[in-house]
């Protein structure tokens, strides 16, 4: 009896601190809900209140007047979509091949990739943007697209999933004739799906959501994405802040709808991943 009481309380007091815990995280996001439907004069009224006089959708209409919001949707998909594929193929064979097959320098490459993970991504900019400019990509697409292909993270999360499946699996079927590109491709992969949603979820949200490297390897305002738009939205002396945080709306919806989507195959991967190390 007094096991159960006291896991009653501790069961408690933990979906007591983790409700407040959401509810701190929510009031931004309620926040900006609430002032993208503001008029401007409501959005500086003190003591501030969550809606205005009057709910304005008309906010929303207003934001291909300010800037060609479709333009860089479209820009933002594209880039996001590239990076996701190429980073779901790359980070799956070569998962694959530091589990499954054996070469010399395995283990070796793998620790360096590793290491990798521990450099801030700041401290590449520099050469990147020099090889980029000697390539003649600076102000395009593609020089976010390109080092975007190859994830150090991606091959990591990628050979800890393939690690929960047994290689007799594999071995199994190289007896039945089938080479090593048919097991990744007929078995492994296959199985492996969590892990790939998981994985296409960070690489979505986080090139979605990039910002510094759109602000430096871009400079025209027909190939900048969401963030930049969002950032340049903000004048010198003045913001549209009702239309920016309807800007700010919007930009977040592919993201959540993509995780309220994939959130069970996507803790399931999580967990998974970090099975066998």
């Amino acid at each position: 009896m007094k096991k159960n009481t006291r896991r009653f309380c501790i069961n408690s007091f933990s979906y007591t601190v983790l409700g407040i815990g959401a509810i701190i995280m929510l009031v931004p996001f309620i926040w900006m809900l609430s002032t993208s439907l503001k008029s401007l004069s409501d959005v500086f009224v003190f003591p501030p209140t969550l809606f205005g006089e009057k709910i304005l959708w008309k906010n929303y209409l207003r934001i291909s007047d300010l800037f060609p919001f479709g333009l860089i949707l479209l820009n933002t998909i594209k880039i996001s979509v590239f990076v996701l594929i190429g980073q779901l193929v790359t980070s799956s064979m070569a998962g694959f091949a530091f589990y499954y097959l054996s070469f010399r320098g395995k283990n070796l490459i793998f620790q360096l990739y590793l290491i990798s993970i521990m450099i801030p991504f700041h401290v590449l900019l520099v050469p990147t943007f020099a090889l980029l400019k000697f390539m003649n990509l600076i102000d395009t697409h593609w020089a976010l697209i390109l080092p975007g292909l190859v994830s150090p993270f991606g091959i990591f999360l990628m050979r800890q999933a393939f690690m929960s499946i047994p290689a007799e699996l594999g071995d199994a079927a190289k007896i039945d004739g089938c080479n090593p590109w048919g097991v990744f491709w007929y078995i492994f992969l296959p199985l492996s799906k969590p892990a790939l949603v998981t994985l296409g979820i960070f690489v979505f949200c986080g090139t979605w959501n990039d910002f510094l490297r759109p602000l430096i390897f871009l400079s025209s305002n027909e190939k900048m994405t969401l963030t930049l738009g969002i950032y340049n939205m903000q004048g010198m002396y003045a913001t549209d802040w009702s239309a920016l945080m309807a800007v700010v709306v919007l930009s977040l919806l592919p993201v959540v709808i993509l995780f309220l989507l994939a959130q069970d195959v996507f803790v399931r991967g999580v967990a998974l991943t970090g099975m066998k190390m």
